[in-house]
C-alpha cells in the first residue's frame, strides 16, 4: 500500500492513476483487438457450422440414392405384406403369396421343481447342439457347418437359475428361462428359420439333446415337443417359390416385409404391392436443401452488407463497469457489425457457390440444366443468389424421370458429367478448409490458424506491455516519493531557520 501527499498535502495516488490512464491507452486497444479477433473467429466458426449442415445434407442424399429418387409401395393386404424400395426398384405391380410365416423354434418341458437338485451333476459337462456356420479351431481342427455341440460345466452349488445363464452363454442364439408360474423350464432360438434341414440330426429340431441327458431327466424336455423353426414361404408373381429363414426378402430392390399368411397352400391368396415414384418425398428433402442453402447465401451476403461502425470498438472492462447491461448489449451489437465485411474467404465463397448452378451438366440423361427440373436463382438480384422452386415443374421431372433428376444432381463422376450437388458439395468443402485455417475450430489450438497465432503475438505484446506499465508505476511513485522527501526537508529546514530567528527575538 502506497501513501502520498504527506508533506506537500498533494493527492499523490489520483495523480498516478490519472497519469496511468494515459499510459493505458495502447494497452487498451491491444486488448480491444484481441476480442475483435476472438468475435471474428467465432463470426467465421458460425458459418462453416451452416456449411457443415449443407454438406452433411448432401452427404446423404448422395449416399441414398432414394432420398431423391424415393419410391412408394403400396398393398391391397397391408396387414400380411408391406414392401419398401430402393432407387432401383422398377415401378409396377407384383403379386406376393405368403403361405407360411418364419418362426423362432420353441420347446417348454415339463414341471420341474425350481429348487431341483444339480448335486449329481457337479463337476459334468453337459452338451446340446444347435445350428453353426463352419470355422476353424485355434489348433487348426476344421468345424462343419451343420448342427454343432455347445457345452457347459454345471459346479457345485449351481441353482437352475444359473443352469439356464450357462445355457444362453454357450449359444447366444438361444433364450432359456423359468416360469415359475407353469414351473416349466422354456429353450427357444432368438432367431426364426429352419437351419437344421437334415431329419437324421435331432430329427431336425433346431435344439438338439440326447435321449437320457440332462435335457430329458433334469429338465424334463422332450425334443419331439419342439414347435416353429419354420421359414418363411411365398411365392413371387404367381411363378417363383421362396423361402427366407426371416419374415422379410429382398428382390430386385424391394424389400418385402411378412406380417401374416395371405392364404394357405390349398387356399392361395396373393397380396398385389404397386411401386411408383414417391414424389412428395423427394420434393420434401429438396425443398429443405434448397432451404437450408438460402439461409447460407442469407448469412454471407448478410455479413458484406452489414454497416461497419467505427466509432463503437469493443469495451473494456472500465467501461463496462460504467454501463447497463442494456447499454452494452446495444453497444456490442454495433462494435460486430460488419466484422466479416470484405472478408475475401467470404466474397470468393459466395461466387463459389453460386457459379455451380448456372453450368451444365453432361450426363447422357434428358436434364442438363438445373432450370430443366423447375429450380432457378431468383430474379432479386438483393438476394445474392438464393434459389427458387417451381413445384410444379419440379414434381413432372420426378414423376417422368426421376433418375435423369438423381444424375442432375448426384452423378458423382469427374468433369463435365459431375452433378450440380456434387460440384456445389466441392465448393462447401474448399469453404470449410480455408475457413478453419483462418479461424480453426473447436479441436484446434491457437497456434493452427492463423487468427489464433495473432491472438497469441497480441498477447505477448499485452504482457510485455503490462510489464512496462508497471515499471512505468514504480517510476511516477518514486518520482513524487522525491518530491516528498524534497518538500519535507525544506519545510523542516523552514521550521528550524523560524525556531533560530524567533529564539533570537526573545
Amino acid at each position: 500500500m502506497r501513501i502520498g501527499g504527506l508533506a506537500s498535502g498533494i493527492d499523490t495516488d489520483t495523480i498516478i492513476k490519472d497519469l496511468m490512464k494515459a499510459e493505458r491507452m495502447p494497452l487498451d486497444k491491444m486488448e480491444q483487438d484481441k476480442i475483435k479477433f476472438e468475435w471474428k473467429r467465432d463470426a467465421f466458426r458460425d458459418i462453416n457450422k451452416q456449411v457443415a449442415e449443407i454438406e452433411k445434407m448432401i452427404t446423404d442424399m448422395r449416399l441414398n440414392s432414394s432420398m431423391i429418387n424415393a419410391k412408394t409401395i403400396s398393398s391391397t393386404m397391408g396387414n400380411a405384406v408391406t414392401a419398401t424400395g430402393s432407387s432401383s426398384a422398377t415401378n409396377g405391380s407384383y403379386e406376393i403369396a405368403v403361405t407360411q410365416l418364419a418362426k423362432n423354434a420353441i420347446n417348454v418341458g415339463k414341471e420341474v421343481d425350481k429348487e431341483v437338485d444339480l448335486s449329481d451333476y457337479a463337476g459334468k459337462q453337459i452338451t446340446f447342439y444347435t445350428y453353426g456356420e463352419a470355422y476353424t479351431t485355434e489348433d487348426g481342427t476344421e468345424v462343419a457347418e451343420g448342427m454343432q455341440a455347445r457345452t457347459f460345466t454345471i459346479n457345485e452349488g449351481d441353482t437352475l437359475k444359473d443352469v439356464l445363464k450357462k445355457i444362453e452363454s454357450a449359444d447366444k442364439n438361444v433364450r432359456a428361462f423359468y416360469d415359475e408360474q407353469t414351473q416349466q423350464v422354456v429353450l427357444e432360438t432368438k432367431r426364426s428359420g429352419d437351419y437344421n434341414t437334415d431329419s437324421n440330426k435331432y430329427g431336425g429340431k433346431e435344439i438338439g439333446f440326447d435321449d437320457d441327458s440332462f435335457f430329458t431327466n433334469v429338465l424334463k424336455m422332450d425334443l419331439g415337443e419342439e414347435q416353429g423353426g419354420t421359414n418363411a414361404k411365398f411365392t413371387y408373381n404367381g411363378v417363383l417359390e421362396l423361402e427366407s429363414k426371416e419374415n422379410r426378402y429382398i428382390l430386385n430392390g424391394i424389400t418385402f416385409e411378412f406380417k401374416d399368411t395371405t392364404g394357405t397352400v390349398d387356399n392361395p391368396q396373393s397380396a398385389k404391392l404397386t411401386v411408383s415414384n414417391d414424389v412428395d418425398t423427394a420434393v420434401e428433402n429438396i425443398t429443405k436443401l434448397v432451404t437450408k442453402y438460402n439461409e447460407l447465401v442469407e448469412s454471407l451476403n448478410s455479413s458484406q452488407q452489414e454497416q461497419r461502425y467505427r466509432d463503437f470498438p469493443p469495451l473494456t472492462n472500465a467501461q463496462r463497469e460504467e454501463m447497463s447491461e442494456n447499454e452494452i448489449e446495444l453497444w456490442e451489437e454495433k462494435a460486430k457489425s460488419g466484422l466479416l465485411k470484405g472478408e475475401s474467404i467470404i466474397t470468393s465463397s459466395l461466387f463459389d457457390v453460386r457459379q455451380g448452378w448456372y453450368q451444365t451438366v453432361e450426363n447422357g440423361s434428358q436434364f442438363k440444366l438445373l432450370t430443366d427440373i423447375g429450380l432457378s436463382t431468383t430474379k432479386d438480384y438483393l438476394d445474392g443468389g438464393k434459389l427458387e422452386i417451381n413445384e410444379g415443374d419440379l414434381r413432372t421431372a420426378l414423376t417422368n424421370d426421376p433418375e435423369s433428376v438423381q444424375k442432375l444432381l448426384l452423378n458423382n463422376v469427374e468433369g463435365e458429367g459431375r452433378g450440380l450437388l456434387n460440384r456445389l458439395e466441392d465448393s462447401l468443402e474448399n469453404t470449410i478448409g480455408r475457413i478453419e485455417k483462418h479461424a480453426g475450430k473447436g479441436s484446434y489450438t491457437s497456434e493452427m490458424y492463423t487468427i489464433g497465432r495473432r491472438m497469441d503475438d497480441l498477447d505477448g505484446r499485452i504482457s510485455a506491455f503490462e510489464d512496462k506499465l508497471t515499471r512505468i508505476e514504480d517510476r511516477y511513485w518514486r518520482q513524487f516519493s522525491a518530491m516528498e522527501q524534497a518538500i519535507s526537508r525544506m519545510n523542516n529546514q523552514s521550521a528550524m531557520l523560524m525556531n533560530a530567528f524567533g529564539g533570537g527575538t526573545m
